[in-house]
């Protein structure tokens, strides 16, 4: 397992700002915020400081219903060579759903949405982790989310499936202890009970972040603080392996640089003083019985001090433990597809485009989920198209929000950006003449093409309406 070490998110926000932070061994970035052949200046300048650099996807929706997207998986395999990573990492989640197995429109989440856990679900993940195993030029390894929502008719706990995912195809675990929390306070699931089900010499590296609790729900925002509950996760964690690597995830509100500095520190001090109790508690257990512990044998060295490395290779002088023999490869059982298709579209569906809520869900907590949804489309959009709040002023938002829900996303945010303008145009939006002269010359600089006619109108309304059935 590469040793990677104490790590931060590169955001492209705060890149002076890590570039210019002590004790960083890694960075992880985005991989599609970046091109194969265009890396920015500053990700250039740390690989020739020696600092790695990971690249984590975020739209192959390799828990969904289809089979991965050669050209996004040949898209995240070429990152991966331009930036000499030692491994790529993804997610457990769906992004997408409908099409061709459900004959339907096609919806993007926008978001990473949670598998359920079922042996259908578990099928179909597996066969897509191997056809992305065998189309990436390094290892893989996949997080694990957070989520608002569970899903009715559950057959497993998250450590187990965690456990039969790695069994099955050797795929290597990204796990995020913030996650972990959050799953804890939305849907009451134990931290520590994860944890031990899960097989933690899998593990690649550990995410860490910052969330907020609003009215009972948790929020894994990435925009603030991390919280004493997330290092007591991590700790857990730390007592049982060193992590081969930990990361501080931050995407929004970005304090100051030393701010950024006390929370790695913080994060260092818990992972060693773990190890360091992990390591106490062995020795006396050896001491008592005449022979190592396990989960001494099982730590490798921590050097503590402001340049420490956290690395997940057996202790000097112990055989590691053979890993257990992956299942053989078998299809999913005839129809998991189709049926883990269906059950996804309908769920994204509920949640983007206002159809009933499925049997079982929890309706309210979906509502959280869909204003969640729609509130993060808002705000991605507003990055990738700033001319839009700018020309609509303070309405932008609330313009957004009523476009989005009766609009779901069936493309990237750029084509939503699209969609969200030409949606104002067609209704003669904006009020101020000057304002639509300016959004109607956005647009046709971009699409490359004039306003849509009446017939072209007509068309796209009874398309939209149909999504809605």
């Amino acid at each position: 397992m590469t040793e990677l070490g104490i790590g931060i998110g590169w955001r492209p926000e705060i890149a002076d700002a890590v570039e210019g932070l002590s004790g960083i061994d890694w960075v992880e970035v985005v991989a599609e915020n970046i091109c194969a052949d265009h890396l920015p200046d500053s990700l250039t300048r740390l690989r020739e400081r020696g600092v790695t650099v990971v690249p984590h996807g975020v739209s192959l929706g390799l828990g969904g219903a289809d089979r991965p997207d050669p050209a996004r998986l040949a898209a995240l395999g070429e990152k991966a060579a331009a930036l000499g990573a030692p491994l790529v990492t993804e997610h457990i989640a769906f992004v997408r759903a409908g099409g061709p197995l459900t004959a339907t429109p096609q919806l993007e989440a926008g978001h990473l949405l949670p598998v359920p856990r079922t042996w259908d679900a578990l099928d179909v993940l597996c066969e897509n982790v191997r056809i992305a195993q065998d189309a990436l030029p390094v290892p893989l390894a996949l997080e694990n989310i957070a989520a608002l929502v569970s899903w009715p008719g559950e057959e497993m706990s998250e450590g187990r499936f965690l456990a039969e995912l790695v069994e099955r195809t050797g795929v290597r675990l990204l796990i995020d202890v913030a996650n972990l929390h959050t799953n804890h306070v939305n849907r009451g699931e134990d931290p520590a009970r994860a944890l031990s089900e899960l097989p933690v010499e899998a593990i690649a590296y550990v995410h860490v972040a910052g969330g907020v609790e609003r009215d009972g729900v948790w929020h894994d925002t990435h925009a603030h603080p991390v919280p004493g509950a997330v290092l007591d996760v991590l700790a857990d964690l730390a007592s049982r392996i060193a992590p081969p690597g930990v990361l501080l995830e931050r995407d929004d509100d970005f304090p100051p640089a030393e701010e950024l500095a006390d929370e790695l520190r913080a994060i260092r001090r818990t992972v060693t003083a773990a190890g360091a109790r992990s390591a106490a508690a062995g020795r006396g257990a050896a001491h008592q019985h005449g022979a190592p512990s396990s989960r001494t044998a099982s730590r490798a060295t921590l050097l503590i001090g402001a340049g420490a490395r956290v690395s997940g290779g057996p202790m000097p002088g112990v055989a590691p433990e053979a890993p257990a023999a992956p299942v053989p490869e078998t299809a999913p059982a005839p129809g998991a597809r189709q049926r883990v298709a269906v059950a996804q579209a309908a769920l994204l569906s509920a949640l983007v485009a206002g159809t009933p809520v499925p049997e079982g869900f929890d309706s309210r907590r979906l509502g959280v989920q869909s204003r969640a949804l729609a509130a993060k489309r808002a705000g991605v959009v507003a990055k990738v198209a700033p001319e839009l709040p700018e020309i609509l002023g303070a309405g932008y938002r609330k313009a957004f929000l009523a476009y989005a829900r009766s609009r779901p996303m069936t493309g990237g945010y750029r084509r939503d950006a699209l969609d969200f303008a030409e949606h104002l145009l067609v209704a003669g939006r904006p009020e101020d003449p000057a304002a639509r002269r300016r959004l109607t010359e956005w647009w046709q600089d971009r699409s490359g093409s004039r306003p849509p006619g009446r017939a072209t109108r007509f068309v796209r309304a009874a398309r939209h309406a149909l999504v809605r059935k």
